[in-house]
């Protein structure tokens, strides 16, 4: 018994010895930098890229040196030269937006185990994250969770993991209405290695801690509300990031990035911001803000007059932040200095500056900065390798013929009363209505139906960012560039008093002129943006008084010749944008919807374009408004293309004259309004 016990003992003290040698060492707890280590690390961003990846103007067939993100890259790739350490984020509006984008999501649509070509030339630079922005949900939920690589628990959309990006996309303020859980990934940390250095001079690699939170503008609930309705939430951007931080602090990070598909207002805070930055930035634990979403540049002198901003040197509240742009036209720069202070990592803010690098650096001319594509940047081989076979289908499919023009339809004076470009949009949305709606609601057969659309491209992205469409053929080309958004076709149910509140809304594009003035006058409100400008055809006729103040501007409304009556019942087809509430236009919040179609406003277009396959002025409505005449003193003027004053002429605009060419593809015209 004793020798049993005391074999017992010796094998159990094996085994022990036994267990203890197979452990893995304990690991040593490593060493506390050195406070004054310091390090220069550069966060890089692109936004609203709106899957405008080569340097390409797909309306125009020809190439955009001062556009595409093969240029940016090249930045990108001088970045990472000059700074040691540097991360790159996207901050969202980068799946949608260019033909080759529309060709991938309703045309030829790709593959589970296929990635988007945009996220293709992405992953070639290489990405550290992201978030999504409001034109992500343009094609649907199930789209987006396909090519994110992302599966949803929402309806309609897959479970199965598909080809997506190869970074990290986060997004805080979206939750499904299944779960309440968020769709993406509210935030993620990651980790790198970077380059420090110690006050004597000595190098050390290091590793940092990244928290990166997305979010997405909540408006996005009326912009696309067909596609979310019922199937998620939105929480504003605030509420968000409080909800998240004190999970995300746990983890201890050494910084906080904040990726925000929006920019920035300091109007009293809601839920419903549309561009929040401001006050994200003034959230305790958000040390870097990435913003985008108004398609300009921070810094840069539209913030210069906004409360604890520097517009110089790229702070909100303290906090460094930048907003590069729109269609690869420019990088946004943080050079983030750091220090290490008490075993933590500081931001050094009077050695932090934020930079918005342009493609194409401007030129001084004349004594004015002017875009020159002869200055651009060179574009990076690399990703015209990786989408060419793509961008070639793209182009062969746009050139798909479908009729012949005799009318020249363009956009360079819309806002003075051309509506070439404008009518057939009008036109093919009117005649669709028309067969479409007595059948879903028998009861409006009789009423009136009337086609609202807008401008889009009305030179806000330089001389080129025009529609024309020149007298002969017509291919799905021309029905892109006359409709260029995928908006569906939606129409609501308004009266009298709605119409005019409708177009009162609309003539905001001008500013208020006054007779007595003797120096120039600028006829266009930049801040009211020209997608915002509806003009209404199908019987109706309406005067536009600039003299007057905002929302008593239309001082005649008649329909069939006669004036409208406020208790009048119309119908009034316009896009899923503008009827949900899109630019907040007065009785339009989605209540009034009368018919939602499942078709495509641009689709619409290109059938009715194939059924008058030899388009006339006698297929289009006539122009439905004027300007109430004027006399003035002195000019009132606006910005358009240079040497387009025959256009106008042509268009029977007999009062527009080019008073001087600008030098960069613009130029200043004259209005006489008095005539």
């Amino acid at each position: 018994m004793r020798l049993r016990s005391c074999c017992l003992t010796a094998l159990v003290s094996a085994v022990l010895l036994a267990s203890c040698a197979s452990q893995p060492p304990q690991a040593t707890k490593p060493q506390p930098l050195p406070d004054g280590l310091r390090a220069d690390v550069a966060v890089l961003e692109t936004t609203d890229l709106h899957s405008n990846i080569l340097s390409y103007d797909y309306y125009k067939q020809k190439a955009d040196p001062t556009l595409g993100f093969e240029r940016t890259v090249t930045l990108i790739r001088k970045a990472r030269s000059q700074f040691t350490n540097s991360l790159l984020f996207d901050a969202g509006d980068t799946i949608q937006g260019s033909v080759l984008a529309d060709y991938q999501a309703q045309v030829q649509k790709i593959g589970c185990d296929q990635e988007l070509a945009i996220y293709k030339s992405m992953d070639a630079i290489g990405y550290d994250g992201g978030t999504i922005g409001n034109h992500e949900f343009n094609y649907g939920l199930p789209y987006l969770s396909q090519v994110t690589g992302t599966p949803m628990n929402v309806d309609g959309a897959g479970q199965q993991h598909c080809a997506g990006p190869h970074y990290p996309l986060v997004l805080a303020n979206v939750n499904s209405v299944r779960d309440g859980k968020p769709i993406f990934k509210p935030w993620t940390m990651i980790e790198r290695k970077v380059a420090a250095f110690t006050p004597d001079g000595s190098q050390l690699s290091v590793p940092l801690k990244i928290a990166i939170i997305g979010f997405t503008p909540p408006p996005i609930m009326q912009w696309d509300k067909q596609n979310l309705e019922g199937k998620v939430t939105v929480t504003g951007v605030v509420e968000a990031a409080q909800k998240y931080l004190p999970e995300i602090q746990a983890q201890h990070p050494d910084l906080v990035i904040a990726i925000l598909h929006g920019g920035m207002n300091t109007s009293p805070y809601t839920p419903e911001m549309e561009n929040g930055g401001w006050y994200l930035a003034g959230v305790p634990g958000i040390d870097v803000l990435l913003m985008g979403h108004e398609h300009t540049d921070f810094p840069g002198p539209r913030f210069a007059n906004m409360q604890d901003v520097d517009d110089k040197r790229g702070f909100v509240r303290g906090v460094p932040a930048v907003m590069g742009g729109f269609f690869g036209k420019d990088l946004g720069v943080i050079r983030l200095a750091l220090v290490r202070q008490q075993d933590h990592w500081v931001i050094d803010k009077s050695k932090t500056i934020s930079q918005v690098w342009p493609i194409c650096p401007p030129m001084m001319v004349g004594g004015k900065p002017t875009i020159s594509p002869a200055n651009c940047v060179p574009a990076d081989p690399q990703v015209q390798l990786v989408v060419g076979k793509v961008q070639q289908a793209t182009i062969d499919y746009v050139n798909t013929p479908i009729g012949q023009t005799a009318v020249r339809m363009s956009t360079y004076f819309a806002d003075e009363g051309d509506m070439s470009a404008l009518a057939p949009v009008n036109a093919a949305q009117i005649d669709y209505v028309q067969q479409e709606l007595p059948s879903a609601h028998p009861e409006l057969a009789r009423v009136p139906v009337l086609g609202s659309a807008a401008a889009f491209r009305t030179g806000f992205g330089g001389p080129d960012d025009y529609t024309d469409v020149l007298p002969g053929p017509l291919t799905l080309r021309s029905a892109a560039d006359l409709y260029f958004y995928p908006n569906t076709l939606t129409a609501v149910k308004v009266d009298g008093r709605g119409l005019k509140a409708w177009l009162e809304q609309s003539a905001q594009r001008f500013n208020r002129i006054d007779p007595n003035a003797t120096g120039e006058q600028m006829l266009i409100n930049d801040k009211y943006v020209g997608y915002n400008f509806d003009q209404i055809q199908g019987g109706i006729a309406y005067v536009i008084d600039v003299s007057k103040p905002a929302g008593q501007r239309i001082v005649k409304l008649i329909y069939h010749g006669r004036p409208v009556k406020p208790s009048q019942t119309f119908v009034v087809v316009t896009n899923n944008y503008r009827a949900s509430g899109g630019g907040h236009f007065p009785g339009l919040d989605g209540n009034n919807v009368v018919l939602a179609a499942p078709d495509g406003t641009r689709e619409i277009l290109a059938r009715w374009l194939q059924q008058h396959p030899s388009l006339g002025n006698q297929d289009l409505p006539p122009a439905s408004w004027h300007f109430a005449r004027l006399k003035t003193h002195g000019p009132v003027v606006f910005t358009s293309a240079s040497d387009k004053q025959a256009v106008a002429e042509t268009d029977g605009l007999h009062n527009v004259k080019q008073l001087r060419d600008n030098g960069d593809g613009t130029a200043v015209y004259s209005i006489d309004l008095a005539h």
